[in-house]
């Protein structure tokens, strides 16, 4: 992936605004702050946002700002040009390659902050700059290692939000979170929220894996912060351009649902197994058809399998094991999973019999063993011969530095 980290223009009083040498090689100073603004085509917001920071922005608060772009349009032109004499370092990282979507952007700051504080907000002044020094304060204030600015609390309003197609969606996604996550998401009444602040210690960006644009979540599940509070505020509107919400992104979140929830080997082995079951839909629905259109039960019983094995494989593949794919080729990794789903109906007649004959137990019993016993190795052999763990790489990436 192809990186351009540069600065547009010097700060009109640089010792007073550079909080910290990127990716937290020196020592930062106390309550600085690393301002993380992911962008994509946000052109006609970047003079507005530059100026409503430059009035919110207190001069003791020692803070940069830190645009992660993967824009096609003249977004990073718009930032030098709207970055003429400000009081704050500003800096762009353009991406030509968008991985991981907005997440994926301030993952790639996170790398960068060398701050105390990082706050993450959106580009389109939905999220009111002049909360900024507000919810580092409140961090300051509480010992909060996670600050939300939330829509839910008294004060809060999600007025911003265009239709109430979008505040049901909102609130849907809220309540499904909370649901799947009740323990990592205590205190945090607005989980989807795309403006907070984290101390930069309590934010590991090693474990982060993001999937679309609910970082919040993201960092929650996985780091954990020890201490989580929240500011109200009003969701705005959007000052320029449109919407990048959609049914892409949608689906995107729900597959990071899915992904957070079965990050631990217990929690895949659950969904390994109500996978597996509803498998059973498309199998009985393709023996039907096959049985119904004159083929023989025999061959129609093996070939309805495979619809079941290749149902499995699509949601495994998009739900459980979405981050370990790329080392294998997707024909080698149904070709394994094919061969690993039919040899579990191999092993499963000789260890009932073996049951049976050895041990002594009764049919229904011992077929109930055997079930479990082949669904445990099947996990297992899924996990280590098909989406074996790739070990940790350092990726190399040029990156060209120009004031």
């Amino acid at each position: 992936m192809s990186e351009d980290l540069w600065t547009p223009h010097a700060p009109s009083n640089p010792e007073a605004s550079v909080p910290g040498e990127g990716g937290g090689g020196g020592e930062a100073a106390p309550g600085s702050v690393t301002l993380i603004i992911p962008t994509f085509n946000e052109a006609g917001n970047m003079a507005e946002l530059l100026s409503r920071l430059a009035d919110s922005l207190p001069a003791r608060l020692p803070c940069e700002v830190l645009f992660v772009d993967d824009s096609t349009d003249d977004t990073p032109a718009a930032i030098e040009k709207a970055a003429l004499d400000l009081p704050f370092r500003v800096c762009v990282l353009h991406r030509e390659r968008a991985v991981g979507g907005l997440g994926g952007a301030v993952v790639e700051g996170l790398k960068l902050a060398g701050t105390d504080w990082i706050v993450v907000m959106d580009a389109d002044l939905q999220h009111p700059p002049h909360l900024v020094p507000e919810l580092v304060g409140e961090g300051e204030r509480t010992g909060a290692d996670l600050v939300v600015a939330s829509r839910y609390i008294p004060g809060g309003s999600r007025a911003g939000l265009a239709g109430s197609h979008r505040v049901a969606v909102s609130r849907g996604a809220t309540w499904l979170a909370k649901g799947l996550f009740p323990r990592a998401l205590r205190g945090i009444s607005d989980p989807m929220s795309g403006f907070f602040a984290m101390r930069r210690p309590a934010a590991t960006a090693d474990v982060l894996k993001p999937l679309g644009y609910k970082i919040l979540l993201e960092l929650a599940v996985r780091c954990r912060p020890a201490k989580v509070a929240e500011v109200p505020f009003v969701f705005q509107d959007r000052y320029s351009g449109e919407s990048k919400s959609g049914a892409r992104e949608g689906l995107r979140f729900l597959a990071h649902l899915a992904a957070l929830r079965s990050a631990t080997p217990l929690a895949r082995m659950i969904g390994f197994g109500l996978i597996g079951l509803s498998g059973f839909v498309p199998n009985l629905f393709a023996l039907w058809l096959l049985t119904h259109a004159g083929v023989h039960y025999l061959p129609a019983e093996i070939a309805a399998n495979q619809a079941g094995v290749l149902w499995n494989f699509v949601l495994i593949e998009t739900l459980l094991f979405r981050d370990r794919r790329r080392h294998r080729h997707w024909a080698d990794r149904v070709g394994r999973f094919a061969l690993l789903a039919n040899a579990d109906l191999l092993l499963r007649i000789p260890l009932i019999a073996l049951f049976v004959a050895r041990l002594g137990m009764e049919v229904l019993p011992a077929t109930a063993l055997a079930l479990v016993t082949t669904f445990v190795l099947r996990f297992a052999a899924t996990e280590a011969l098909v989406y074996l763990p790739r070990g940790t790489r350092t990726a190399r990436t040029g990156r060209t530095t120009r004031s």
